[in-house]
């Protein structure tokens, strides 16, 4: 007998084996009792619900509540099915519930909430609110409060329902799980059960899950996303109250739970110095440290908070660690409790019987126990060491130790391990180590100093590994290990400074003196060398350091393997080939570290490039993604290349998504770093860049000041002898080309664009070849040549199709997409058809967005089809061009706002364009303006 069937047969016959199962789960009733709730107590709101009402009112919806709209839809989808909505607290259960409700309740479907406590353990109390519920949701009759008539109410019902039960996990009697157990297993197709529970009940799930009758919605589930966190933010009026990139700390800090990121937006309004709130913000604030405190810790009993406190030192828990600091208590059961109860206790994925603590709470645990027992400390982390040690589990055994401030036997295991995480690329971790280490310590071995500074190199940046290379005195070393590496370091430091011709002519002397035998050291040598020759344009010979770095490192060093996929990719991006190179850089990220799908766990010099390739490919939230990751490590190593790349591409994702104020910040910050560390590539790069952005404006006479004060002659002829990727696309004699084009003669920039083509062609570098095409099409365009324009981004387009160009042509402008969608028509009509670029052509004017029309404007159109602009107009036109805004222009002609945006609502009319780029444009074509 199916669910309904047995509901049915219920309603109908009182005994029975059906009326049995019911009956086995209320001890306290017999068929023949009428129980609490008889005919001389009649059913209904007024009575049986006295002093319960609070339990049938769900929280009321705070106005800055962020809508979880996937949650939602899983809940409300749900008929027939319980919902289990399992997760520790404040992690947004009753939340996620209370939105569903309102969204249920919309589409008719009669709703009820009830909050259950430890009082509804008793039977009777439970089955009367059961039956108020029944009541209140409209199934019953005069008898619905009777326990097994509620069931029989709900599981017969022909019209949609939910019942909502909220914290759940005060309930463990016997009795009342079996009426909720009965009320699951029969639910009709119209009706909801949602549950909401710290921990797991006991209602067979298993059984439930394999019939398909369990929606599980769990921590992972409830945590809030990147932009849930910022509607949060945005919700309070906070929007602007931390930087991107610091917002993305505090979500990877909280790790997504909703009370942590709730209490830290109080915390935020109450903060005056709001820069280092971020850095500050852990489970010891003061704000989670009151609910952690008051809604979790005191509630547990005394060997329970015991063992939480001492296996708080833990990045992850499993029976035997936990042995080591509790040898006195049974820890199996222990964590099987804890995970069963959902105690802030997360699995570790893809590891047996292995739990981590949520990150906040071990804060919090942590700050307990140094408060509550601070002798322990020390003593527990060296156990844990001890332990981990024994089991040949260097990492957290050398952490423990140096936490335990047992530093001579934390060198003495960096001694024994240090080489193999430097081969592995594990320089973060490294930097960490040494940093936490007294000098002297260092200084005591001189080896592992030598490794510090090749970890600062990548973690600090190549001024400070220098400072600390010229202390060491590696270089005049008798050892042969110290001496290998100092050569091998520091060309690379050289070319990281900006300084590629010394680092050529110190690489070159390093390089005659291989093979050392120490391979780590040889291989970065030649890969640093490689790279070197790469951007000074020997691409012959770096190919052929390349191929002896490969045979070097024989697939042992992950970190030179990333640097030599990293350095190739980076030829293949010069030379066009932008598949090959993505694949390369994808490989370099990985190779340091375990592979992850997000790509964000790599060294910075391939994370940066590994954006450049996903921003061209116009994966933009995959490249804004990646930024939010190697960015702030970019800026603080210092790498001028990866510096201009990455703050150039998230202000040009900023600008795309319509954020003119954050594009401009990320140029600001970029100069500024310029300015700060004495890099004036870095400082004339963020001009150009925001001449560019100022130009897509139609700021004219802005843009052309930008360009004046970023023109550094000697900078320009340096970068013309070498070949920075930086500058590949975005160098000073094309960003000329661009506002000429735009703004000036373009006719005059054909012979020049001419020039710069051939230079490009002969020297292989077909990324700027493409560009320059592209700015050839649209000067051929604005002189007036359209079939020649036309060809000319056709040879574009088709190169750039073969590699899946993308970014290059959009980020030109509107202008380019013009000419795109001309070239389109011709493809479509033409009988040799090419399905691949017609699909590319396709997603690439997808991208451009709608285009403003076309209009073939010449100067006789002025006596027929346009209506001549008057002399006022003509002027509003010109301080257009120049840059002026709306109130500026006023002032300028001693005119209201008002009267300046009627005459450009005038020019558009006239001229019948749809923007004020668009009417410049027709402006110029027209002859009106220069």
């Amino acid at each position: 007998m199916d669910g309904f069937s047995r509901a049915n047969a219920l309603a109908h016959k009182p005994s029975g084996a059906a009326f049995d199962s019911l009956q086995r789960y209320m001890p306290a009733f017999s068929h023949n009792d009428p129980g609490p709730m008889s005919a001389a107590t009649p059913a209904g709101p007024s009575v049986g619900s006295a002093g319960l009402d609070n339990k049938f009112n769900p929280p009321a919806p705070m106005a800055a509540q962020v809508q979880r709209q996937g949650l939602c839809e899983a809940i409300c989808r749900s008929a027939g099915q319980l919902v289990l909505v399992s997760a520790p607290a404040g992690f947004g259960k009753t939340t996620a519930m209370v939105q569903a409700r309102a969204r249920l309740e919309q589409t008719g479907v009669s709703t009820v909430w009830l909050t259950l406590d430890r009082a509804d353990n008793d039977v009777s109390r439970f089955m009367i609110c059961l039956g108020e519920a029944v009541t209140r949701l409209g199934l019953g009759g005069p008898d619905a409060a009777a326990g097994v008539d509620s069931v029989q109410a709900l599981a017969r019902s022909d019209i949609p329902f939910a019942l909502f039960l909220d914290e759940f996990e005060t309930v463990h009697e016997a009795a009342v799980l079996g009426l909720v157990r009965e009320i699951a297993d029969h639910l009709p197709r119209g009706g909801h059960l949602i549950i909401g529970s710290r921990s797991l009940p006991q209602l067979g799930l298993a059984r439930l899950r394999v019939r398909g009758l369990l929606t599980e919605i769990d921590a992972d589930r409830l945590r809030f996303s990147l932009q849930d966190a910022l509607t949060l933010f945005e919700q309070r009026r906070q929007p602007n109250v931390l930087s991107t990139e610091q917002l993305f700390r505090l979500h990877q800090k909280t790790e997504g739970w909703a009370t942590a990121l709730w209490l830290a937006s109080i915390a935020l309004d109450r903060t005056v110095d709001q820069s280092d709130f971020v850095d500050r913000f852990s489970g010891s604030n003061r704000a989670v440290a009151d609910y952690l405190a008051e809604d979790v810790l005191a509630r547990q009993p005394t060997h329970i908070r015991r063992f939480l406190l001492r296996t708080s030192l833990l990045r992850q828990l499993d029976a035997s660690v936990c042995a080591a600091l509790n040898p006195r208590a049974d820890c199996v059961a222990l964590l099987e409790q804890l995970d069963a109860e959902h105690l802030f206790l997360s699995p570790v994925t893809g590891a047996r019987r292995t739990w981590r603590y949520h990150s906040l709470f071990a804060d919090y645990l942590r700050t307990q126990l140094e408060r509550e027992h601070p002798d322990d400390v020390a003593r527990l982390h060296l156990a844990a060491s001890g332990w981990y040690e024994s089991k040949d589990r260097p990492v957290p055994a050398i952490d423990h130790a140096i936490e335990g401030g047992d530093f001579p036997h934390a060198m003495s295991l960096l001694d024994s391990h240090a080489d193999a995480f430097l081969e592995q690329g594990r320089m973060r971790l490294l930097s960490r180590w040494f940093a936490s280490m007294p000098p002297s310590q260092r200084q005591a071995h001189p080896r592992l100093e030598m490794i510090a500074i090749w970890a600062a190199c990548f973690t600090r940046g190549p001024w400070e590994a220098m400072e600390m290379l010229e202390r060491s005195g590696a270089s005049a070393s008798d050892d042969p290990y110290l001496r290998a590496n100092a050569n091998g370091i520091r060309p690379m430091l050289l070319a990281m400074q900006d300084r590629n011709e010394e680092s050529l002519e110190v690489g070159r002397e390093a390089l005659r003196q291989l093979p050392t035998g120490h391979q780590f050291a040889d291989t970065t040598l030649l890969n640093a060398m490689a790279h070197n020759l790469a951007v000074m344009g020997d691409q012959r010979e770096a190919q052929q350091l390349l191929d002896a770095a490969r045979r070097e490192q024989g697939g042992s060093s992950t970190f030179n393997r990333m640097y030599t996929e990293s350095t190739e990719g980076l030829l293949d991006l010069q030379q066009g080939r932008l598949r090959q190179a993505t694949a390369r850089f994808r490989l370099a990220v990985d190779a340091t570290h375990a592979i992850s799908h997000t790509h964000t766990h790599g060294n910075a010099l391939a994370g940066v490039y590994y954006a450049c390739a996903v921003y061209e490919l116009n994966q933009l939230d995959q490249a804004e993604h990646l930024l939010n990751v190697y960015l702030p490590i970019t800026r603080d190593i210092g790498l001028p290349d990866h510096m201009i790349l990455a703050h150039a591409m998230r202000s040009r994702i900023a600008f795309i998504n319509g954020d003119v104020d954050a594009a401009s910040l990320a140029i600001t910050e970029l100069e500024y770093l310029g300015n700060q560390r004495k890099l004036p590539r870095v400082v004339a790069a963020a001009k150009l860049e925001r001449a560019r952005m100022l130009q897509l404006q139609g700021n004219a006479a802005a843009a052309h000041d930008e360009l004046m004060r970023a023109d550094d002659p000697t900078l320009w002829s340096r970068e013309q002898r070498q070949r920075m990727l930086a500058h590949d696309i975005q160098y000073m004699a094309m960003a000329r080309l661009r506002w000429e084009i735009a703004f000036g003669d373009a006719g005059a920039c054909l012979g020049r664009l001419d020039a710069e083509k051939k230079r490009a062609a002969e020297a292989g570098r077909h990324r700027r070849l493409l560009v320059l095409r592209l700015l050839h099409a649209l000067a051929l365009q604005r002189t007036g040549d359209m079939p020649a324009a036309v060809t000319e981004i056709g040879t574009a387009l088709q190169f750039a199709c073969q590699e899946g160009f993308m970014r290059l042509i959009l980020d030109e402008g509107p202008a380019v997409g013009a000419l795109v969608q001309r070239y389109q028509s011709l493809h479509d009509s033409g009988q040799m058809r090419d399905p691949l670029l017609g699909d590319y052509l396709q997603r690439l004017l997808q991208a451009f967005g709608p285009l403003p029309t076309e209009i073939e404007a010449t100067p006789e159109l002025l006596g027929g089809v346009l209506e001549p602009l008057t002399r006022k107009e003509i002027r509003v036109l010109q301080l257009l061009v120049e840059g002026y805004s709306n109130s500026a222009m006023a002032e300028k002609l001693f005119v209201s706002d008002s009267t300046v945006r009627t005459h450009l609502r005038n020019i558009n009319m006239k001229f019948g364009a749809h923007s004020r780029t668009q009417a410049v444009a027709i402006a110029r074509r027209l002859g009106l303006i220069a």
